[in-house]
């Protein structure tokens, strides 16, 4: 469907040929009608499927029209990151060039000049505010910021807000709306608690639902079937003689992220490392060391498995199984982009060969399996017919490799 089918005002479809958007991603088609109609939402897509523009134009397309309190704040716009805060704010300059629409992004991390230009904008209304959680609530509990005026309150990547530990923050900054406002959610995924916050803050939502898109297929996927004490020592056998330029390694918690990072250090390798215990400015400083290639190994949670655009990723590994096929794909997606390849790594112990043998159903693959190196002894066996969860995939047929003839990855590049 093309943006100019919605029933979108010019400026809005002005901008949007300024900037040459013409077809509407699936997300976007869906999305668009339900909240321009004023309807609460909840909307499950993945990163890159363009959800920023499918909550901005509607919104952008009601604010232009007039009808909202002047000098007030009438969109609150919810970001787990300062990075996905920007981002949202670079779509909102471009959207709204011909609208007489308003915004601040408030976030932290920066210096007072910026806090206090993020005040006036507070204090003056601005039409769209794009906040992370903390820093709203710094200026909220510093007494000049009204929000009994919102219309719209907009949570993106909720998912990932919560597992950074939000959910009291945004029910504290949930109070001082009015409870006659419109809701918008999108996450990757719909755990229990992300249906918990819905039913919490919105009211008889529309839900859309996008299925999971597949791995890229020229993501080489592999994996080692081993014991969980022998995961560093595939690492090391890994990166023996050398190391990829970029290589990311997620685990499943900040304290296995610290572990992680603190063994591969003293095998003398060049790594930084991502979580949620780390200070904004030490995140972009580990971000931006890991960019320039001072550092060639990021060991991180899923905080950077969305959101941060890195073209060049060579390898990720998988220091851990992920919980679930959704996370598989975020993760794994960080390589093999800008039309270059990559391979992606799973680490598999005994307690994950369920987890893992359900996303192999998901990707109706089987994945390959490198021997692990002599070095570090027997390996457990993978059962193919563990699975957790075998009923969420009903309807996938599973098909078995043939491996006749096939090039099976080197785990070396």
């Amino acid at each position: 469907m093309k943006f100019s089918e919605l029933q979108l005002n010019a400026n809005v479809l002005e901008a949007l040929d300024a900037m040459r958007f013409d077809e509407c991603t699936p997300i976007q088609e869906q999305a668009i009608p339900i909240i321009l109609e004023g309807k609460d939402l909840i909307a499950v897509a993945q990163t890159g499927t363009g959800k920023t523009a499918a909550f901005l134009l509607p919104v952008l397309d009601k604010l232009s029209e007039g009808g909202h309190p002047e000098d007030a704040i009438n969109c609150i716009i919810m970001s787990p990151t300062r990075e996905l805060a920007q981002q949202i704010d670079q779509q909102m300059e471009g959207f709204s060039y011909f609208m007489p629409v308003s915004s601040v992004a408030v976030y932290g991390g920066n210096d007072g000049s910026l806090f206090e230009q993020q005040k006036r904008g507070l204090t003056l209304g601005a039409d769209v505010v794009i906040a992370t959680p903390g820093r709203l609530i710094a200026h909220i509990n510093l007494g000049y910021v009204n929000l009994s005026k919102v219309s719209y309150f907009i949570l993106d990547e909720a998912d990932r807000m919560l597992d950074m530990g939000f959910y009291e923050d945004i029910m504290q900054i949930a109070k001082y709306l009015p409870k006659e406002r419109q809701t918008i959610m999108f996450s990757a995924t719909m755990p229990a608690k992300i249906q918990q916050l819905a039913n919490t803050i919105l009211r008889d939502p529309s839900e859309i639902k996008l299925s999971v898109s597949k791995p890229a297929e020229k993501i080489i996927q592999a994996a080692y079937v081993c014991y969980e004490n022998q995961k560093l020592g595939i690492i090391r056998a890994l990166f023996e003689d050398n190391v990829p330029e970029r290589v990311i390694i997620f685990a499943s918690s900040k304290i296995k992220v610290k572990e992680v990072a603190k063994a591969l250090k003293l095998m003398k390798l060049n790594v930084g490392e991502m979580h949620s215990d780390l200070e904004q400015a030490q995140r972009e400083e580990a971000m931006y060391e890991f960019k320039s290639g001072r550092i060639n190994i990021l060991v991180a949670t899923d905080i950077v498995a969305r959101g941060i655009d890195i073209d060049d990723i060579r390898l990720v590994i998988n220091f851990d199984v992920p919980h679930d096929s959704e996370d598989y794909v975020h993760r794994i997606g960080r390589t093999a982009r800008a039309n270059s390849d990559g391979v992606a790594i799973t680490f598999v112990s005994e307690k994950e060969q369920g987890s893992f043998k359900s996303i192999e159903s998901f990707l109706e693959k089987e994945i390959y399996k490198i021997p692990i190196p002599e070095a570090l002894g027997s390996a457990p066996e993978y059962n193919s017919k563990l699975g957790r969860g075998a009923g969420k995939y009903r309807g996938n047929k599973f098909h078995k490799r043939n491996n006749k003839g096939n090039n099976h990855p080197s785990p070396k590049r």
